[in-house]
Formats: structure tokens, C-alpha cells, sequence
């Protein structure tokens, strides 16, 4: 009997170094609301149903309730101007050594050309119509054809533009010199700058880049689930895995609240070893990320946590997160 009881004080023990270690309730209240990553800046949406690598979203949009394309200047400057604290951008290199902000592979689905989008010059690439192939209502209509001739910008464009906002890179490819053309790029700002960019994409291109600029914040996407595994195995007792730090935190909505010590320990674990908490939307299990686009799942989050709301719709959930609580 004495055996069972000091058994059961031993569980009871560790059961409440366990919680203490991961409650917020015993961490710091954040002042500051999250910040909000608006992917592809303000763009047209569609729907996430039957998503994989090579389906064309242009011609699946909903309908448009704005007039910004993604990965533009224009769209850039009204998520910005919606909440955006960081923008996330995709690039391509081009064949004259620049690169080319744009997310698809091939330019067929998006635009009026053909043909692989890094097979191609800057000069070319800006000849397109890049509004050209958007429709909600399955070809009879399209809205944006003939308004984004000349709109894909370089990321020099992107950066001169706008050079005190954070940005976050996406390399669309596992290449290594395109990770270490990417770092010349970068690393040619001025200190200050550089500060402002992150960069995500392919292992083997992370690694360059990474090499070329050590302090960079960067997330090889090879290294999300090692990640989230290798947390949820060893979290509990505070610690931050390797593959964690100095990196963006991908963490689903719906698995959240599972985290060890969400919201408010995890930030501050993650803050202090250079890593920031990033909230996608809900996850079904798929390789397709969502974003918090909709009141309904950002009520699920936090009103206060020091991290990141990753969001395809900053035009609804910026104000919503900028009003008072």
C-alpha cells in the first residue's frame, strides 16, 4: 500500500512539473496582438477541394471581391496596407541571372505565354499577361484579363520598393545554386535589410543559402514534420529540438492547442531560440497548407500571442485582428 501511494505521489509530481513547465497561464500575457504573414500578399482565393501540385487555381477563383493579383507590387502595398506585417513572395530565377516574382512552375496557367517560368528572361516574363487566365465562373468570364501585362516584378523591384518591410522568400525549388544566387542577392542589402528577410524552400537550397548568409532566418520545408515530431516527443520538458530553431514554427490551427505549453510558453520558447510561432490554418491531413482566412477559425486562436498568423484573406483578418478585444 505505502508502495502504491509513494507511486502515485511520483506521478502526481511529475504530472505537475509537466503543466507547470507548459501552462500559460503561468507565462507572460503578450500586449501585442500576432503579427500577420499574408501569403502572396493580397491575391484572388479559390477553393482548397481536390488542391495538388499542378492544379491551375486561376481558373477555379472564387468570385472577386477585390481587383489585386498575387505577387505583385499593388497586391503587396494593400496587404500592407490591410495589417500584413510580413508578406510572403515567390520567386523564380530567370536566364539572365535575375529573379522573377511568381509562384507557378509554368507561366500556362496564370498568364497568355507558355512554357517553364525559370526558362525564361526577366524581359520575358514581363511581357505577360499575368491576369490573364483568372475566372470564377469556368471560362465565361474573365475579370483580370488585359490588366496584368507588364506586373511580375523582380524581387530587386519588390525590395526597392518597399525597404523597410519583412519579407518572407519562397524558393520554389531544392536547387543549390539557386539557394547561393539567392544569398548574393540578399546578401548585397544593406545590413539593415537583410535583417527584414526570410527565406523558406527546398533542403538543399536552404543549406546554400544558409552557408552563404549563417545568420539568416530560414525553414527548409524537408524539415517541418522532423520538426513537429521531434517537439511533440520532448517538448514537455521545455526543450526545442535542433530542427526547431532559428526557423518559422509551422503549427495547424486544429493542432494548436495540442502543442506542448500553446500558446504563450511555446512563443517564448521558440523567441528565445530565434524561432517564431507561425499559425496556418486547419490541416485535413493533406500536404495542402491553408491559411486563417476566415473569422470562424481565427476565433479558435489566441487573441494575444507572441507569434504569426499566416493568412491568404489579410483584407478580413487584419482588421478583425487589429480591433479592440
Amino acid at each position: 500500500m505505502r508502495k502504491r501511494t509513494v507511486a502515485l505521489l511520483g506521478a502526481l509530481a511529475a504530472a505537475t512539473t509537466i503543466w507547470a513547465l507548459n501552462s500559460s497561464l503561468l507565462a507572460g500575457t503578450p500586449e501585442q496582438r500576432p503579427m500577420l504573414i499574408a501569403h502572396r500578399g493580397l491575391g484572388q482565393t479559390f477553393s482548397p477541394v481536390g488542391i495538388g501540385n499542378d492544379t491551375c487555381t486561376a481558373d477555379r477563383i472564387y468570385p472577386p471581391e477585390h481587383t489585386h493579383l498575387e505577387n505583385t507590387i499593388e497586391g503587396f502595398q494593400a496587404a500592407f496596407a490591410a495589417g500584413a506585417d510580413i508578406v510572403e513572395l515567390d520567386v523564380h530565377p530567370t536566364t539572365d541571372g535575375d529573379f522573377a516574382v511568381f509562384h507557378d512552375w509554368t507561366v500556362d496557367c496564370r498568364t497568355d505565354g507558355k512554357g517553364v517560368t525559370r526558362e525564361k528572361s526577366l524581359k520575358e516574363l514581363k511581357a505577360l499577361d499575368i491576369g490573364y487566365g483568372y475566372t470564377a465562373d469556368g471560362g465565361k468570364t474573365f475579370p483580370f484579363r488585359g490588366k496584368g501585362i507588364g506586373q511580375m516584378p523582380s524581387l530587386g523591384e519588390v525590395l526597392t520598393a518597399f525597404p523597410n518591410k519583412r519579407f518572407l522568400i519562397n524558393i520554389k525549388s531544392d536547387d543549390i545554386t539557386e539557394g547561393r544566387l539567392l544569398a548574393r542577392k540578399i546578401g548585397a542589402l544593406p545590413p539593415e535589410q537583410q535583417k527584414l528577410i526570410m527565406v523558406y524552400g527546398g533542403g538543399k537550397a536552404i543549406d546554400a543559402y544558409k552557408a552563404a548568409l549563417p545568420d539568416a532566418v530560414v525553414l527548409g520545408t524537408d524539415r517541418v514534420v522532423p520538426c513537429l515530431m521531434r517537439y511533440a516527443a520532448l517538448g514537455w520538458s521545455g526543450y526545442v529540438p535542433e530542427d526547431c530553431r532559428k526557423t518559422l514554427f509551422m503549427l495547424p490551427a486544429n493542432f494548436a492547442p495540442f502543442a506542448w505549453g500553446f500558446p504563450n510558453r511555446l512563443s517564448e520558447r521558440l523567441e528565445t531560440n530565434g524561432s517564431t510561432l507561425v499559425i496556418l490554418g486547419d490541416n485535413d491531413g493533406s500536404k495542402y497548407s491553408t491559411g486563417v482566412d476566415d473569422i470562424t477559425t481565427l476565433k479558435k486562436l489566441p487573441a494575444r500571442f507572441d507569434g504569426a498568423i499566416w493568412t491568404n484573406r489579410v483584407d478580413r483578418i487584419g482588421p478583425a485582428v487589429a480591433a479592440p478585444q
